[in-house]
């Protein structure tokens, strides 16, 4: 799937994304238990990694080895300025598994699988899933709505999303492989007006065999 139009509509938005986005409270927990489940110098992955805050640069200062990637050259950019110790890449998700980056001993992927279409992300989860050492953890998130590839006005630009109601994202996490060892949701407002509220779901997971 061309995604060129995501990446562009990122690359405007630069370091805006971090101002609209100003709390993130359950990213934050939720980034504080990978890092706990990790040994130590552990090598994780970032998957979508935009400016690399806070994740990166969290699970960096917890002393393991950050490997972050991202559509967007210029939050790829940005993500290097904030986070010195990690090691950054233009990539799409697909090219992890092209390139043989793993294996990972975790994965944080928060709001990252939700810019692909919903026939898209069984099959992203099945690959970090390959990516992953078995029992390894895996962070992520994703935007409680029924909706599949749907268009969204976002920070002056347009993107395209896809959720899931919350039953239906466990049940297509668990078919991945993950087994879910903990969950919580936010709701949550952006500071940028034409971004609507929103229901944030956060997984806790493993690699099962």
């Amino acid at each position: 799937m061309d995604r060129a139009g995501q990446a562009a509509a990122f690359d405007a938005i630069g370091d805006r994304y971090d101002e609209a986005f100003p709390h993130k409270e359950g990213q934050i927990a939720s980034g504080a238990w990978l890092a706990e489940q990790l040994p130590a110098g552990a090598h994780v992955l970032d998957l979508g990694c935009g400016t690399g805050l806070p994740t990166a640069r969290q699970l960096a200062e917890a002393g393991h080895r950050v490997t972050g990637i991202d559509l967007s050259g210029a939050m790829v950019k940005l993500a290097e300025e904030n986070v010195p110790g990690g090691e950054f890449r233009r990539m799409d998700i697909y090219e992890v598994e092209r390139y043989d980056l793993g294996p990972f001993d975790g994965v944080a992927a928060f709001f990252s699988l939700l810019m692909l279409p919903r026939a898209e992300i069984p099959y992203a989860l099945r690959m970090l899933h390959q990516q992953l050492r078995e029992g390894a953890p895996m962070a992520m998130s994703m935007v409680e709505a029924d909706v599949d590839d749907f268009s969204l006005p976002f920070l002056g630009n347009t993107i395209r999303v896809s959720g899931y109601l919350r039953d239906e994202l466990r049940q297509v996490v668990r078919d991945a492989g993950f087994e879910i060892c903990g969950e919580d949701s936010y709701a949550y407002a952006p500071a940028s007006t034409d971004v609507p509220p929103e229901i944030q779901i956060f997984l806790q997971c493993r690699r099962r065999p």
